[in-house]
């Protein structure tokens, strides 16, 4: 479940109780939620709400979360995973014919494919996850609707004039989240 490059945030109401890997937020989570208050936690690459199970030892969290703890198909210390792949056969035996194989190949391909995202599709991926986060910590918040139109306008000054007035850590997470949602030259120095 954890990937080494995503990372979560929690939050207890509109305070920010942690941010890091899944392992850590979880652990804080259930740190935080002991009293029996609702923490919601957010995955940042997405903005969705994610659940993790925090009951148990601290032991048994890690186990769930580390994927390297895990064991099955694939190689666990390196966090792979055997899935099935459906290929043409032409396709099969292009693979086959790439140095180091198939496997090699496609994770090649796909790292590649992952760092030419373009610039279009990451202003979109930070809208997305911005609004999911938006709308179940600021739904209810004053101007949010004004903020979520900012963000798609790509208008900085608007978005964040119409966040200032949300709790700190509410505010200061959704404009994280937007960053890569507005041109460099709109943020103030």
């Amino acid at each position: 479940m954890e990937n080494a490059q995503e990372t979560y945030t929690a939050f207890k109401g509109v305070e920010k109780i942690a941010s890091g890997t899944a392992t850590e937020v979880a652990l804080k989570a259930r740190d935080a939620g002991s009293d029996g208050a609702a923490i919601l936690i957010f995955e940042d690459s997405t903005g969705r709400q994610v659940d993790f199970d925090v009951s148990g030892t601290e032991a048994e969290i890690v186990a769930r979360l580390d994927p390297t703890a895990q064991r099955g198909p694939g190689r666990p210390k390196l966090g792979v995973t055997a899935r099935e792949v459906t290929l043409l056969p032409r396709q099969w035996e292009w693979l086959a014919r790439q140095p180091g194989g198939a496997s090699v190949t496609l994770r090649k391909l796909v790292d590649a494919a992952r760092n030419t995202t373009s610039a279009r599709e990451r202003k979109r991926q930070a809208q997305e996850a911005a609004d999911r986060f938006m709308m179940a910590m600021a739904g209810d918040l004053p101007h949010y609707e004004e903020a979520a139109r900012a963000l798609y306008a790509g208008d900085y000054p608007r978005f964040a004039e119409h966040t200032e007035s949300w709790p700190q850590d509410v505010r200061n997470h959704a404009r994280r989240l937007s960053d890569a949602a507005f041109d460099r030259t709109d943020f103030p120095a």
